[in-house]
């Protein structure tokens, strides 16, 4: 039983993992402070790694107007490092009030072995979902929020560019939608059969442009209802302008840092009326915010991971204590790969 289990009265160690400057993770000692009154502690599983928000986080490329806007929830220190950063935790609550002894949790927490919350934030994964798929459970309530901003409804023709993981999320959400037709574009031939095993068609080059709906030409831009984007990249952006059809809807979900993006915003952007929308998940969709809280979000993204083709986006794992060595080579800029996680001690258990 390590020290972390049982209350002593004394302090009580855990380990976390630190981005301590450019390119450099460390595994510090994290001393846990005595639970309060509505906190419980929780023995880590799996902790999931957001690939493109840790990317950055690790390169230093937070810009100062955004520091506290991406402040995690139980974030320690402070951008740009160092920093113990992380939101994809699920764990065994150890310690706490009676109705969650022994529940497996999802909770917004850094990596580390063992931690305290409070009982707020911890969100039961349904039965169903094993641990280590919760940890998506932020990706799909990215997912879901994006379509509450989009306003997907029944048979709408979908286009997502991008089949990351949040693409792919959205993608698998907007074909559970009756009488949706789903495309995922995506330059990475070998993306095809899993966006077909989550329900979507897949393309590997947007279309060029076909006779006009209504006759009479070559229509100026594609036929999609909404059109997502999530491929972090210029490119991709203008391709997902270029497939929106006639007052059609583009969600942009790419967050780029301090980087600046080029928008083609000329040509028939204006004629044909479009539409560009940021989707970002800090906050409840608008029009599902007098009724939703945060805590509801994530508990029906949790909801939404039952599906065993999902395991398919966690395609990578390493051991806790190969973090310092592991994650620079995941997270370096031309590293690739879905959704990777971080395997504790018990995790099989």
């Amino acid at each position: 039983m390590t020290a972390a289990r049982r209350s002593t009265g004394r302090a009580l160690m855990a380990r976390s993992l630190w981005y301590a400057g450019p390119g450099k993770v460390e595994l510090r000692a994290a001393p846990l402070k005595p639970m309060a009154p509505g906190e419980a502690r929780v023995r880590t599983l799996w902790t999931g790694i957001s690939r493109g928000t840790e990317r950055l986080v690790l390169s230093g490329a937070v810009s100062p107007g955004e520091r506290q806007r991406m402040r995690a929830p139980l974030q320690e220190g402070e951008f740009p490092f160092p920093v113990k950063y992380g939101y994809c935790a699920t764990g065994v609550v150890e310690d706490g009030p009676a109705g969650l002894l022994g529940k497996t949790v999802f909770c917004l927490h850094p990596h580390q072995d063992h931690f305290i919350a409070p009982v707020a934030m911890l969100a039961v994964v349904p039965d169903g979902v094993p641990a280590r798929r919760a940890t998506l459970a932020a990706n799909m309530e990215t997912a879901l929020n994006a379509h509450w901003d989009a306003g997907t409804g029944p048979g709408d023709r979908v286009a997502v560019v991008g089949a990351g993981v949040v693409g792919l999320m959205v993608a698998h959400l907007a074909s559970r939608i009756p009488g949706t037709e789903v495309t995922v574009y995506d330059v990475d031939e070998s993306r095809r059969e899993l966006v077909e095993a989550l329900g979507a068609r897949f393309s590997p080059s947007t279309p060029t442009p076909g006779p006009s709906p209504q006759g009479g030409g070559e229509q100026e831009g594609g036929t999609a209802d909404i059109v997502f984007h999530a491929s972090v990249s210029a490119a991709g952006l203008n391709a997902a302008i270029g497939l929106a059809g006639m007052e059609g809807t583009v969600v942009e979900l790419s967050w780029y840092g301090d980087k600046a993006v080029t928008v083609g915003l000329g040509d028939a952007f204006h004629s044909r009326r479009l539409k560009l929308v940021s989707s970002q998940v800090g906050q409840v969709s608008p029009g599902r915010r007098p009724r939703w809280s945060y805590g509801r979000r994530l508990a029906s993204a949790l909801t939404m991971l039952t599906d065993p083709a999902l395991d398919a986006l966690v395609a990578e794992e390493m051991a806790f204590e190969d973090g310092p060595r592991r994650l620079p080579e995941i997270l370096s800029p031309g590293a690739t790969g879905l959704a990777p996680v971080i395997r504790y001690p018990g995790s099989e258990n």
